[in-house]
Order: C-alpha cells, then structure tokens, then sequence
C-alpha cells in the first residue's frame, strides 16, 4: 500500500487531476478520499481548487451537457438524470441544458431516430417498434417525441 500523500502533494494531484478534464465536486472528493486523506484535508483543498478556478460545477455540467449530447446522442432526460447522479444542483443542470440550441437537438434526434431504424433487422410490427422506441428511451429522449417518431417511419415505410 502507498503511503498517504502531504496536503501539498494531494493539492498538486487534484490541481493535475481537475486541468486535465472537468470533473464535478463529487468526483474530487472521492478522488480525495482514495488518496487517504481526512474530510478536514479535503476540505481545505477543495476550496483551494474552487477558489482557483480548478473546480466549476457549472463549467463541468455545461461540457458534460455539450459532450454527450453531441458525442453519444444523449437527450436530455439521460442527461439531467446522469447529472443529478453526480450532485449538481438544479440550477447548474439548467444552465447546461441552454448549452444544447432545439435545432441541434431535433436534428441529432431525427438522424439518430432514422438511423437506428433502417438498422433494424425486423421488417415491421410490434418487435420492432419495441426495440426502436426502447433504444431512445434508454438514451434519453423524450417519449412524445420518439411515439411520434416511430409512427412516422412505420408510416413512410408501410407505404
């Protein structure tokens, strides 16, 4: 077992570990707690990073928001229920939601939507639209706009 870090040393780490890439409080404080260190240490180095700008949970939430929307296709259930996992506050995961325009977000949808349909094996019928709308659900998108979505495919492909 490695020897518990100085709080010099544990700031240094956690200063490397934030510029890296944004991470949300509840990741440092783990991160904190992995090295050894006591509440009371963590404390005074989370400040430290807050005070110095290492630190931001909205920054964190805004990129989070960003990433996953435009990297994976997430909606945005998926990603308010993952930030909420994280301990961010209301108004942080407001602020993040503004990061993703409502033309981004249809267009990401319908292509991800049509995409995702025409690689279904099924033909057509109830297993299909199963899998279709279980697929979105589980990224995240909303359920008005995924129904709509399937019996507008299931329409145009019927035809």
């Amino acid at each position: 077992m490695t020897e518990k870090p100085t709080l010099a040393e544990a700031q240094l780490k956690l200063e490397y570990y934030c510029s890296y890439q944004e991470r949300c409080h509840q990741e440092v404080v783990d991160k904190l707690y992995q090295l050894g260190l006591k509440s009371d240490e963590i404390d005074v180095i989370v400040v430290h990073l807050l005070q110095h700008n290492f630190l931001n949970e909205e920054r964190f939430a805004r990129s989070f928001a960003r990433g996953k929307h435009r990297i994976k296709s997430w909606g945005k259930i998926r990603i308010v229920n993952e930030l909420k996992q994280r301990h961010i506050s209301a108004p942080n995961i407001k602020a993040a939601l503004t990061e993703i325009s409502e033309a981004q977000y249809q267009e990401t949808f319908h292509q991800l939507a049509e995409r995702h349909w025409n690689s279904l094996t099924e033909r057509k019928g109830v297993k299909k639209n199963k899998k279709f709308c279980d697929y979105l659900l589980r990224r995240g998108w909303e359920s008005q706009l995924v129904y709509e979505k399937m019996k507008e495919l299931e329409s145009s492909t019927s035809q």
